[in-house]
């Protein structure tokens, strides 16, 4: 397949230069995300026309005009960040006199697999063009019309630009074998970042010759420990579930302390069955609420991506911290807690990629954190953890600067 080696090499050859230009590409590709949004929502709507998926699948398919909105804002909001490549990350003289600076460089071209959302296409070009790399789209069957439609505007913005559009390019059909080519890329792709199911993720781990940075699943967690300020806690957990229940950063199971849950458990119970979320609860639980379906043997090991909630009674901070190291995905994990002594303790022993106190862990975002957008959430222990923003699409080099020396 000669479609990776060409769209590699053109990549290469067009990695984006000056700051000036790659946020000008940015703002010009949100104009035209702007001007194109009629063109961008019908092809979606012919997408979700040919998709079946449930409920979850298809709010994670779909535009809306406010979501249009969203992504041409993080465009903007990423070319107003600050130049990734435009600082010095250590600097240091030696006893010979030899200066030595650690600087940041792009990782080059990457390829990003991913699957329904189509808004990722635009985050994924946007931050890797902010940090200076170029990028190769594979999105998934089910949204290619949005995908491509998408991927126009992006390019549009790096020709108003003076930019290269070989800079971002998308695989010219949905066939699979396309996955195939960017998975034996070594050579041609120095990163590979897939964004999707766990099917997706593992995959793309046990078959890539490329680096890969991945996330696990998101089976993030909420515990009300027994100092949560009730109302607080009913507010933050139907968000952190039922916000947008198919994001990764959904909570897929709420941890509520003994010594609160038979005051506390029903309300939230039912504030959730209100927003039309279903459950699966320990013995525990059940004796608090007997009509609250019985958890299954994996239901606490299930990212429902879905209205779906599993809810387990602990005896306080260490029984929680015990259930999450062994159910956690490391990905985000959050207490509801007025005692901050507590609060730390949860946030210094879990280990995730995220913690949150007091607040919905639908949060581990990375427009919510201020980098107009993410590439992923980043769930290993290497390079990069957490919502990954233009910073973290970088890599580092050195430069050294002497007045003659030679080495003895």
């Amino acid at each position: 397949m000669s479609w990776l080696p060409e769209a590699a090499a053109a990549a290469r050859a067009a990695l984006p230069g000056a700051s000036a230009a790659r946020d000008a590409a940015l703002r010009a590709a949100a104009d035209a995300i702007r001007r194109d949004a009629n063109k961008i929502l019908a092809a979606n709507a012919a997408d979700l026309a040919a998709t079946e998926g449930n409920a979850a699948f298809r709010d994670r398919l779909a535009l809306t005009p406010t979501r249009l909105a969203g992504i041409a804002e993080g465009l903007e909001a990423m070319a107003a960040l600050p130049d990734p490549l435009a600082r010095t990350l250590a600097a240091w003289t030696r006893p010979n006199g030899l200066a030595f600076r650690r600087i940041p460089c792009p990782l080059g071209v990457i390829g990003m697999i991913y699957e329904s959302r189509p808004n990722v296409g635009a985050e994924a070009a946007g931050i890797a063009l902010k940090a200076g790399n170029a990028v190769i789209l594979r999105g998934g069957s089910e949204s290619l019309q949005s995908a491509r439609a998408i991927h126009a505007a992006m390019q549009a913005g790096l020709r108003e630009a003076g930019l290269s559009p070989a800079a971002v390019q998308i695989a010219p059909d949905a066939d699979r074998a396309h996955v195939a080519a960017m998975l034996a890329g070594a050579g041609l792709l120095d990163l590979l970042i897939p964004r999707g199911g766990r099917a997706l993720v593992e995959r793309v781990q046990a078959e890539a010759r490329v680096p890969v940075l991945a996330h696990a699943e998101g089976l993030c967690h909420t515990y009300v420990h027994a100092a949560a300020q009730p109302a607080m806690a009913r507010a933050v957990v139907a968000n952190a579930k039922m916000r947008r229940p198919g994001v990764c950063g959904a909570t897929e199971t709420l941890l509520i302390d003994a010594a609160v849950a038979p005051a506390l458990l029903p309300p939230i119970v039912a504030d959730l069955t209100a927003l039309g979320c279903a459950f699966r609860a320990d013995p525990r639980a059940r004796e608090i609420l007997p009509t609250l379906p019985a958890a299954g043997p994996a239901d606490f090991d299930t990212e429902w991506l879905d209205a779906v909630l599993s809810v387990k009674v602990v005896d306080g901070l260490e029984a929680a911290l015990a259930h999450i190291a062994v159910h956690g995905s490391l990905h985000t994990e959050a207490i509801i807690t007025e005692d901050a002594d507590v609060a730390e303790d949860f946030l210094a022993r879990i280990d995730a990629a995220v913690g949150i106190w007091n607040a919905s862990t639908q949060f581990c975002d990375g427009g919510e954190f201020g980098f107009g957008g993410e590439i992923g959430i980043a769930t290993g222990r290497l390079h990069a953890r957490g919502p990954v923003g233009p910073e973290q699409l970088t890599s580092f080099r050195y430069l050294i600067a002497g007045s003659g020396q030679v080495r003895p």
